[in-house]
């Protein structure tokens, strides 16, 4: 079966997805910048926050809509990956235009149709975590040197091998480009279409090729290939399991974890959190550059809060790449994050204070109370 006829069966599941949910009801969009917007949307659905995460989605298809259909590909690949092979074909089938969704049903029933089925199933980010060890982690210093030296075709022989899994993941992304998306990799034109046919030759599964093709395509991003090279490797035993995630703070409408160092907003409050006596703020002061605080602070966040999820699926080479991206991935401010790490979780409270305090200044309503989210566990 070719790739356009695959696509098309795709397609054919997402209608029946579609029509299956009915006429999806509109939530008040928010009162938010599409950035914020974005931001809501992604850690919603990680979160299994429905609610909010089509507030978003109604948010960006009002104000971006082109933001709102890449973000959505971005968080398939991103976030659910190999939890759901199937949600993310539907997905990727959702980028496919403005008049392929107007047959499906029109840009909302798509849209909250897909949100809503991210945010239900389990999640697996072990893609984004594999970005970070192929950019940063020191075992593959001498392979970050060698291999944007090698051909398109030597590099999809090492990709299609039988040698270390990290070395083929890097291969690929060299085979297919660096030059796409700001990377600590050296910059290496790529040859994709070249790349995705050998894949289907060299005999992996032509559908979650062509998905990974067609979502490379559509966002540009090398998380759709690396969730094909993850598929094909085992992923039992397994369990789903939420990650301990931290209090919730609303401020108004908006979550405070949605307020991240990608926002005005959230680099906003990062810079006043950093001012403060809070332990945490402290130790960055201490140790860190005064240039780096705020993008430094933002990593450690997004590591004890924003980059949580619910339902994580646990499987034996994700939750390796999981530690290794956490704990011997740093960049190059520490050699150790495990006591400002420490220090943030504990924080938490208090950067929500400041997050307040910025969102007062801007103009919000302000309302602040706490939710404490009990993780859910399930075993599968």
């Amino acid at each position: 079966m070719n790739g356009p006829e695959i696509l098309h069966l795709i397609r054919h599941d997402l209608q029946r997805a579609v029509a299956g949910r009915g006429k999806p009801p509109i939530p008040r969009p928010l009162d938010v910048s599409p950035w914020l917007a974005m931001s809501i949307l992604q850690k919603a659905i990680r979160r299994g926050r429905e609610d909010l995460a089509l507030n978003a989605a109604t948010t960006l298809l009002r104000d971006a809509p082109d933001k709102l259909w890449r973000r959505i590909g971005c968080i398939a690949f991103e976030d659910v990956g190999v939890a759901n092979l199937e949600a993310v074909g539907l997905t990727t089938a959702a980028l496919a235009g403005k008049q392929a969704r107007a047959a499906l049903g029109g840009d909302w029933a798509v849209a909250s149709c897909v949100v809503a089925e991210l945010c239900r199933l389990p999640k697996c980010r072990a893609a984004d975590d594999l970005v970070m060890v192929c950019e940063l982690h020191p075992a593959h210093a001498e392979a970050r040197v060698e291999l944007p030296l090698l051909t398109t075709r030597e590099l999809i022989a090492i990709a299609t091998g039988q040698g270390a899994f990290d070395k083929r993941a890097l291969a690929l992304w060299y085979a297919l480009g660096t030059d796409r998306r700001p990377s600590a990799l050296v910059i290496r034109p790529g040859e994709p279409r070249l790349v995705f046919d050998s894949l289907c030759e060299a005999g992996w599964p032509h559908s979650i090729v062509e998905v990974a093709r067609e979502g490379f395509r559509r966002i540009g991003e090398i998380l759709c290939p690396l969730v094909a090279v993850l598929s094909r490797e085992p992923r039992e035993p397994s369990q789903v399991q939420s990650d301990e995630l931290p209090p919730e703070t609303m401020i108004g409408s908006v979550p405070g974890w949605a307020m991240d160092v990608h926002t005005r907003l959230g680099r906003a409050a990062f810079a006043r959190f950093l001012e403060t006596d809070a332990p945490s703020a402290r130790w960055v002061r201490s140790n860190i550059q005064p240039a780096r605080r705020v993008p430094f602070f933002g990593n450690i966040v997004f590591r004890v809060e924003s980059g949580l999820v619910a339902n994580r699926l646990r499987w034996p080479l994700g939750n390796e790449l999981r530690r290794q991206a956490d704990l011997e991935c740093s960049y190059p401010d520490t050699s150790d994050d495990s006591e400002i790490l420490e220090l943030t979780r504990a924080d938490l409270p208090l950067l929500d204070q400041a997050r307040a305090e910025i969102m007062g200044g801007s103009n919000h309503c302000l309302l602040i109370f706490s939710l404490v989210i009990t993780p859910s566990y399930h075993d599968t």
